[in-house]
């Protein structure tokens, strides 16, 4: 368990070494220094006892099935983030009905002997959502240099990795609302006025509906490999899949995306070995071994919350019950969008090319030679098209700063087309 103190986000940020945030800013906070006035942002979060979840009597079987546990996840996680080497926090940020969102967070606060940034070179925070299946640590290939230039935070999403996993309402809707209210919480807990949204997979789906919803507190919206965009063909060629997924498709529908994980007891993280190999390779410049695949594992074999959620989310084959291509268009004309998709991903980017033709202003990155997992496979171009729209952001804020516009309701925006990396 981690125990969570009150303190401003200067001391939770403060640590040193690989990964060792949480360590050294808890022996920072018995120096006593808790009481720095320093920051723009303020932090609240609260010691708590991590609830343990509700389950049937199948549930409560499967833990001794499965070789996890929330310590392994925990043990997993970390084993992933001792790659990380900036100063992080790690925290359980409390919401309403016993809930919490685990959180990593990167500060900017300089260390002694270093000099801060103008104010004019301050930018919005950055959150990231992961996408199905995912968790933080994800991010650890890019969370180094996201953070080199302002304020980063990582969350699980309510359901998925070391977040709280209640039980979601069956309405597709009521479930999405779900998932949108525990970011707006979260964000009014972390005291963040305004952020940059970047979400991948059903983390940019649930962006978008996060920002139609509170567009007050979204500084622009960045789309990476979005899941649930495209409307599902009314006449879809069922030819075109395969007879054998077709008909796994209709054995598994009343079941979990990953049951079958959790089926494969002791032969889960094995399993997961052989089926996403390419985890591997995706992070081998930074792990030789079975760490991401471990991490993954575990992830995903926790009980079901999130992923029970998604799958009422949902219809055969993936397609989402409530395209967001038909609404992406409520996002207010003064929020920058912008795209991010992998060249060789299996999600094409039309979706992207689609909303641009009524917002010419929407930016859409290609990034060469990535698959839908863009921010590993190709970490470092990821890492540049994301500080570019950082920069953007920041300087956009800076102009209206020293000129403001005569119409405040109109902020400038950048342009810019498809363009790749």
């Amino acid at each position: 368990m981690e125990t969570i103190y009150r303190m401003p986000l200067s001391v939770w940020a403060c640590g040193r070494g690989r990964g060792s945030g949480g360590r050294d800013t808890r022996q920072r906070a018995s120096d006593g220094k808790t009481r720095s006035s320093q920051s723009t942002m303020r932090r609240m979060a609260e010691e708590i006892q991590p609830t343990k979840e509700q389950s049937s009597w199948i549930l409560s079987w499967l833990p001794s099935w499965c070789p996890t546990s929330p310590s392994h996840l925990k043990d997993a996680e970390e084993k992933m983030l001792k790659s990380v080497n900036r100063p992080f926090s790690r925290q359980h940020v409390r919401i309403s009905n016993n809930n919490y969102l685990w959180t990593v967070a990167f500060s900017t606060w300089p260390q002694p002997g270093c000099h801060p940034e103008p104010p004019a070179r301050h930018r919005s925070p950055l959150v990231l959502l992961h996408g199905f299946g995912g968790g933080v640590a994800l991010w650890a290939q890019n969370l180094d240099s996201l953070s080199s230039s302002g304020p980063v935070y990582g969350l699980d999403l309510l359901g998925f990795g070391r977040s709280s996993r209640p039980q979601f309402c069956t309405d597709p809707e009521g479930a999405e609302d779900q998932f949108v209210e525990a970011l707006e919480e979260w964000r009014e807990k972390v005291g963040l006025e305004e952020m940059v949204l970047l979400g991948h997979n059903l983390g940019g789906y649930l962006s978008a509906a996060y920002t139609f919803k509170y567009p007050q507190r979204v500084k622009h919206l960045v789309l990476v490999e979005p899941w649930g965009f495209p409307a599902r063909p009314e006449n879809p060629n069922h030819h075109s899949i395969p007879v054998w997924i077709r008909a796994m498709g209709a054995v598994m529908s009343p079941f979990n995306p990953l049951a079958g994980l959790r089926l494969a007891g002791p032969l889960g993280p094995m399993l997961v070995q052989t089926i996403r190999s390419d985890f591997k390779q995706k992070y081998s410049s930074v792990f030789d071994d079975n760490t991401v695949s471990d991490y993954i594992y575990h992830l995903n074999a926790q009980t079901p919350s999130g992923e029970t959620a998604f799958t009422n989310m949902t219809i055969p084959y993936g397609w989402a019950r409530r395209p967001m291509l038909e609404r992406i268009g409520q996002v207010q004309a003064h929020i920058p969008v912008s795209f991010i998709y992998g060249s060789r991903s299996s999600i094409d980017s039309d979706s992207g090319y689609a909303f641009k033709k009524t917002r010419p202003d929407v930016q859409i990155t290609v990034i060469r030679g990535a698959g839908h997992y863009v921010f590993a496979d190709q970490p470092d171009d990821f890492n540049q098209t994301v500080l570019q729209i950082l920069a953007g952001t920041r300087d956009e804020g800076a102009k209206r700063r020293d000129h403001p516009h005569p119409d405040d309701t109109t902020p400038a925006r950048t342009h810019a087309g498809g363009r790749a990396v």
